[in-house]
């Protein structure tokens, strides 16, 4: 499937949200049905005056990892994804998501993902580490197909306009209306940059958080595409209370839904869930950092109007917001480590966020 918009949407991630400059290299991944968007992100770095490394994933190769792999295979760790953030090798990383069957996993081993994911948590720390200090731009994105449009009950031309349109891309400067999303949530971040306490209450949530001294982030289009959000977080060992989570939680291809935590000094210490809970536990108990917050956000992309089954959408949709168990991002402060980061959705529709017993945020508006 080609649209010239894959073109426009290549433009905008090399050349806004990456920045690439002259003699830079890019780790390009994505899985093969993404070749059309892959392919225009490679001709625009080569453009900008960078270079590229394309990695393509086939589909089923984890599934016939998760099924055949032992333990030290599980553990072994490609030379080709350390080098990848390693400084001097790679100045930038494009992720792109073109999954033809987001239920691969479903029957997969639990122990066995874990215990991958926890070999590859250096690799995502590292890249973290290095964003963090500055000399490292990376980006997530997605390319629409059959089985990200079955999961938003759409056909694929509906889910296409709806990744363009959340995208912004359908717009003539899409960089420019961009920037604008990134004047309109400064206005939040700046607000909230002296803070020292969030509460959150509400028909979902009953939680207190202390933000003092750490960054919240503006999220505008910049490591995700499409984006809209602000973000940050919180002191791991603060987080009080309980939420309810509105939406199902998706993780390695399951399903997760009516989660409910409990948070004493900053540790989940009781969950339950209508359906998958004992996937639930396990994932929590993938190692310490994973039942701890690792970022706080909510949601402000009032063009998403709907519930996809895709976090990268979902995170976004204006009138919510979002907790990650597990890793945090070190560029706000967070130290919290995992090899999990799974970020769960709450409506805020029923909700008020105050800082320091101001309320900001109301119904799903903000109020300043």
């Amino acid at each position: 499937m080609y649209d010239p918009r894959f073109n426009k949407m290549a433009q905008v991630i090399v050349h806004y949200s990456i920045e690439v400059q002259p003699s830079q290299t890019v780790y390009v991944w994505g899985q093969t049905p993404a070749a059309p968007l892959m392919l225009e992100i490679y001709r625009e770095i080569l453009k900008a005056g960078g270079n590229a490394f394309l990695r393509a994933d086939l589909p089923g190769a984890q599934e016939i990892l998760y099924a055949h792999a032992q333990d030290a295979q599980l553990d072994f760790v490609s030379p080709v994804d350390r080098i990848s953030v390693e400084e001097g090798q790679f100045d930038a990383y494009i992720r792109i998501g073109a999954e033809t069957n987001t239920r691969r996993l479903s029957n997969a081993d639990p122990a066995k993902i874990q215990r991958h994911q926890a070999a590859m948590s250096p690799i995502l720390t590292k890249r973290l580490q290095r964003s963090a200090q500055g000399n490292y731009n990376w980006c997530v994105t997605q390319f629409p197909t059959e089985a990200y449009a079955m999961d938003a009950d759409m056909s694929l031309a509906e889910y296409t306009e709806f990744v363009f349109g959340a995208c912004l891309v359908n717009d003539p400067d899409p960089v420019a209306r961009w920037r604008e999303v990134g004047a309109t949530q400064q206005r939040y971040v700046d607000f909230l940059r002296d803070k020292k306490v969030l509460r959150v209450q509400g028909a979902n949530a009953d939680l207190t958080l202390r933000i003092e001294g750490r960054t919240w982030k503006n999220s505008q289009g910049k490591r995700n595409f499409p984006d809209g959000e602000i973000f940050t977080g919180p002191h791991e060992d603060s987080v009080n209370g309980w939420v309810r989570y509105s939406y199902p939680a998706i993780y390695q291809g399951r399903e997760v839904s009516g989660i409910q935590l409990w948070f004493q000094d900053g540790r989940v210490v009781k969950a339950t869930a209508d359906k998958n809970e004992d996937f639930l536990h396990q994932v929590l108990d993938t190692d310490r950092g994973a039942r701890y917050v690792g970022e706080f956000a909510i949601g402000t992309n009032y063009g998403i109007t709907r519930f996809s089954r895709n976090i990268l959408f979902d995170e976004k949709i204006g009138g919510t917001f979002h907790i990650a168990i597990g890793a945090g991002y070190p560029d706000t402060g967070s130290t919290n480590t995992s090899a999990v980061h799974w970020d769960m959705i709450a409506s805020a529709h029923d909700a008020e966020i105050s800082a320091d017993g101001e309320v900001f945020y109301r119904n799903g508006q903000f109020l300043i």
